[in-house]
């Protein structure tokens, strides 16, 4: 069994999205509690709206800060999606970062931890 990273403990866990730069907050939970979640080496997923996926992360630095990237993929409204995005740890222990779906929208989010 491969080990967890130093930088991806900083992440594990649930964070609770609270805010998109596209999307209101009524449409996060339009179908549950919208959340970014990382687990283990590399794994996690993320939920808003009507879209579900499942994450493939990496750990490192960005700018001297503890950050993780990843791709995705999943279902839009049950439609095939996916795409990529990253995070930060940001002011007062919020994660920042930018979330992106293949030929489609894209938007900053904020979450706390869940």
């Amino acid at each position: 069994m491969s080990k967890v990273p130093g930088f991806a403990k900083a992440f594990a866990g649930r964070w609770r999205i609270v805010e998109m730069d596209n999307w209101d907050s009524d449409f996060l939970d339009l179908v549950g509690e919208a959340h970014l979640t990382f687990r283990g080496k590399s794994d996690g997923e993320i939920a808003f709206g009507a879209l579900k996926g499942f994450l493939d992360a990496r750990y490192g630095t960005r700018d001297g800060s503890a950050c993780a990237e990843f791709s995705w993929e999943g279902h839009d409204e049950n439609d095939p999606s996916c795409g990529r995005g990253w995070a930060m740890i940001g002011t007062a222990g919020r994660l920042v970062g930018h979330f992106y779906i293949h030929n489609g929208d894209d938007s900053a989010f904020v979450c706390e931890r869940g």
